[in-house]
């Protein structure tokens, strides 16, 4: 069975950083896009980032562009999601996603994604 378990969500102040892991397990992800997205209260999920499987292919929302990165190490089977300058409008529970399919493309669409973790909470003090 497939899970992805997100981690190192928390409590930061505005301008603070924090890094999420997204720790797949059940079956590998070296070959497959991973993503992010959130979803703050009373709003639809939104897409963050995402990576190909490649790890060279990037995509990032207009809302985080310059202040996140995304990257994976495929030997832990792990996707990261670096968060700089946070503001209290990234305030939000961050959920990990993967393609079911092979060699896929980074892409923004929610549908696009098979795989989904529980989600971590990120709340940015201002």
């Amino acid at each position: 069975q497939v899970h992805l378990v997100e981690s190192g969500g928390g409590l930061v102040a505005a301008g603070g950083s924090l890094r999420l892991s997204c720790e797949a397990s059940g079956r590998t992800f070296s070959h497959n896009a991973m993503g992010w997205f959130r979803q703050a209260p009373g709003k639809e999920r939104e897409f963050v980032a995402s990576i190909g499987w490649r790890g060279t292919s990037t995509w990032f929302a207009d809302s985080v562009k310059g202040r996140f990165t995304i990257s994976r190490d495929n030997a832990r089977n792990t996707v990261y999601l670096q968060m700089n300058s946070l503001k209290p409008e990234d305030t939000a529970v961050y959920y990990c996603a993967a393609h079911a399919t092979l060699y896929s493309s980074s892409s923004y669409r929610l549908q696009d994604y098979d795989y989904w973790g529980q989600g971590t909470q990120v709340t940015v003090s201002s």
